[in-house]
This record gives C-alpha cells, sequence and structure tokens, in this order.
C-alpha cells in the first residue's frame, strides 16, 4: 500500500509499505477514505524528530471503511463506515472507564513514562503505524472506532477523530460560566472548533491570531477576532472590563513571539537523536508567549484551558502572577471516547452547528501530502485544514 513516512526533519515521503495484517483477535483494518494532517503531525515534522524513525507511517485523524475483523471483534462488521479515534484506548481498564481514555493502562507507553498509545506517533507514543495511508490496523477495534452514517461526506465525521473531540474538552476545561467570556488564542482547526463550540454554548467569544485568514474564517462564523500583536491583553481586558473568564490556548509548543525559546526550541531539534532526547527530557523550554499573555489576560479567578501540546521539561511557568490571581489551569490529552457520543448528533444534525463545511481548506490525493506538510507548516495559500483521500 502507499503512505505518508517520516524521512527526517520537514522531509516525508510518499512511500510503498507493507499492508497492515490483524495481529491480535481484537483487531481491525480498514481501508481508509479520508485522513487530514493535524497540527500535532507538525511537531513531528519540525521539532520532536528525535523520537521518530526513518520510515514511521504519519496521522492520527482518519477515517473509512472496514475491510477485516479479528475473532474477538464483535461490536464492527465488514463494509462498517468508522471514524478512528487517535488515541488508542481498551475501553475496560480503571482509566477508561473513568473517562480517562488518553490515559488507559492497557495502552499506556510505561518505559517512557506517557499515556495511552497514539496512531502514528513516535516512540514516545507506542510507535504505532498512523493514518495517512490507504489502510490501518485499528486494536482494540470492538472499543475504539465510532461508526457512522453513510449519507453525509467524510469532512462531517473526519474530526471525530481528534479535532472536535480536542476542542469540546478544551471548552469543557475552560469552564466558562453561562453567558461568559472566552477567549481562544490561536485560529488553527482546534482553535476554530473551540471558537464555535463557545458560541454554540452561547458564550461571547474572542478568537486571538496573527494570521488574517484564520481570523477571517473565525469571524465568518460569529467570532470576535484580534491580532496577536501589541498589547492583545490590553485589548481583551478593554473588552470585557475584567477580562475574559477562560482563556483556552490553542497554540502550545510553536508559538510565535519567544525568540529565545524558538531558538533553543529548534537549535535541540538539529542535535543528534540520542542528544536531543536528553535535551528535551531535561533542558528544553517551549515558546510561552501565548501562555503568558494568557496568564495576563483571563481575569482574576478565571480558567486557563491548555489544549495547545506543551513538551519543554524547563519551560518556565508564571507561577507568581498565576498564584496571585488565583487562575485555575486545566489541560491534558484528549480523551476522544468520552465525548463522541455526545457530538456526533452534533455532527449529523443539518443545521451543522460547527460549521464543518466552512474548516477544510485543502482536498488532495494522499500523493499531494508532502507538499501540503510544508503548505500547512508555513501557514501559506490560506491553509487552514487539509484533507487526503488515498
Amino acid at each position: 500500500m502507499k503512505a505518508l513516512t517520516w524521512q527526517g526533519k520537514r522531509t516525508i515521503g510518499y512511500d510503498d509499505v507493507p499492508d497492515p495484517v490483524i495481529q491480535e483477535p481484537t483487531d481491525a483494518i480498514v481501508r481508509i477514505t479520508s485522513t487530514a494532517i493535524c497540527g500535532s503531525d507538525l511537531h513531528l515534522y519540525e521539532v520532536m524528530g528525535a523520537y521518530m524513525h526513518a520510515g514511521d507511517i504519519l496521522g492520527h485523524e482518519p477515517m473509512g471503511i472496514v475491510e477485516e475483523v479479528g475473532a474477538g471483534v464483535h461490536n464492527l462488521k465488514v463494509g462498517d463506515r468508522v471514524v478512528i479515534p487517535f488515541n488508542i484506548s481498551c475501553g475496560h481498564c480503571w482509566m477508561c472507564e473513568r473517562g480517562l481514555q488518553s490515559q488507559c493502562e492497557t495502552t499506556q507507553v510505561t518505559g517512557k513514562g506517557k499515556g495511552a498509545s497514539l496512531f502514528g506517533f513516535s516512540e514516545l507514543y507506542g510507535q504505532v503505524p498512523g493514518g495517512q495511508a490507504e489502510l490501518l490496523r485499528v486494536p482494540f477495534a470492538d472499543y475504539g472506532p465510532v461508526v457512522v452514517g453513510k449519507e453525509l461526506p467524510d469532512h462531517r465525521y473526519l474530526f471525530l477523530s481528534d479535532i472536535l473531540p480536542t476542542a469540546w474538552q478544551g471548552v469543557e476545561y475552560a469552564e466558562v460560566p453561562d453567558g461568559g467570556t472566552l477567549a481562544v488564542f490561536g485560529l488553527g482547526p482546534v482553535g476554530q472548533l473551540a471558537a464555535r463550540i463557545g458560541r454554540h454554548r452561547g458564550y461571547r467569544v474572542i478568537g486571538v491570531d496573527p494570521v488574517p485568514e484564520r481570523r477571517a474564517m473565525a469571524e465568518r462564523n460569529g467570532v470576535e477576532v484580534l491580532d496577536f500583536g501589541k498589547d492583545v491583553a490590553g485589548q481583551l481586558r478593554e473588552m470585557t472590563t475584567r477580562g475574559p473568564d477562560a482563556v483556552l490556548d490553542a497554540v502550545g509548543m510553536e508559538a510565535h513571539g519567544s525568540p529565545g525559546a524558538g531558538f533553543l526550541q529548534q537549535a535541540t531539534s538539529l542535535l543528534p537523536d540520542k542528544v536531543a532526547q536528553a535535551a528535551l527530557e531535561t533542558a528544553s523550554v517551549d515558546p510561552t508567549a501565548v501562555l503568558h499573555t494568557a496568564v495576563q489576560t483571563v481575569r482574576r479567578g478565571g480558567t486557563i484551558s491548555l489544549s495547545g501540546v506543551y513538551a519543554g521539561k524547563a519551560t518556565p511557568m508564571p507561577l507568581v502572577d498565576m498564584f496571585d490571581k488565583q487562575i485555575t489551569l486545566r489541560e491534558g490529552q484528549c480523551n476522544v471516547r468520552r465525548w463522541t457520543d455526545t457530538l456526533l448528533p452534533l455532527v449529523e444534525d443539518a443545521a451543522d452547528p460547527f460549521g464543518l463545511d466552512d474548516l477544510v481548506t485543502h482536498t488532495a490525493p494522499l500523493s499531494q501530502g508532502p507538499e501540503l506538510y510544508k503548505r500547512f507548516q508555513k501557514k501559506e495559500d490560506g491553509c487552514i485544514k487539509v484533507v487526503l483521500n488515498p
């Protein structure tokens, strides 16, 4: 089969790789019909390459048609149309039973001290072949895959794999009071959906991003917007009196505006793998312009919700200000299956309450994946969300 493979920093291959096969009775094989490029894929493309291996199959936002099931799979059948959550969870361990599927004790990568295994990620999260491919082996197929209808196009379902539940969880964690104000920093795919979810719940939503095309997309979906420029915190305070009730950081480790940390991050990514791993695990620092601005911005007694990924072990936190302002901080990898039953009816709603028909900016064959990684990483050509069709 064909697949997108990691070959080095900023180098993606479109290669022939072996077809996946059933390895456990609880596996299924899914023929992929649509798969997306996620902002988290760019972490592997850019700064987290020390944990990748040449030939690793990328991708953790797939959907498709079940082609084969193992003898232990009873909730799926050949021909079912399914969306595959990005985290691999068993559904029956202590963590899964408490809605913490991203911490699944059956698939935890204990050797690296990490949570549940993920599709298409590095050795930190199990090095499981991903879904930017023609076929995907899905472990724990009785629990993970979400069976969907056959009437609506793929893009109305595809984002149940990651970014829609990630955005939903981020807004849940923000704990915005009824009629309150939510500021969303970063209007990439997760930020766009978080802003729309906030609007759907009746909040005032203010989106902040330096990219004009992203602000324009948010604005046409009913979101007030600001450029991430001079004195964003001051502007938000003026707009809200005390500051927003909650701030959702949908940017994370690749924030602009922290040149020193950005330089160190890039320098680390150029080191030999073992040296880079040691640096990442002990002394790495993420750019924190967004996180620190969130602390400055949120009202006293408010909440910061982190949906963006941070990875720097030595990343400084403004604890003095957080303590003084009595800020609540919530974060974590999304527990996808916790939210899918709630989200599926909304995805299928003819009114399209999350504007899923206005999110995908680029659709292309899988073979164009390497070029679209470049375009997405550079934010060129208005590229906000890419969907690839194997």
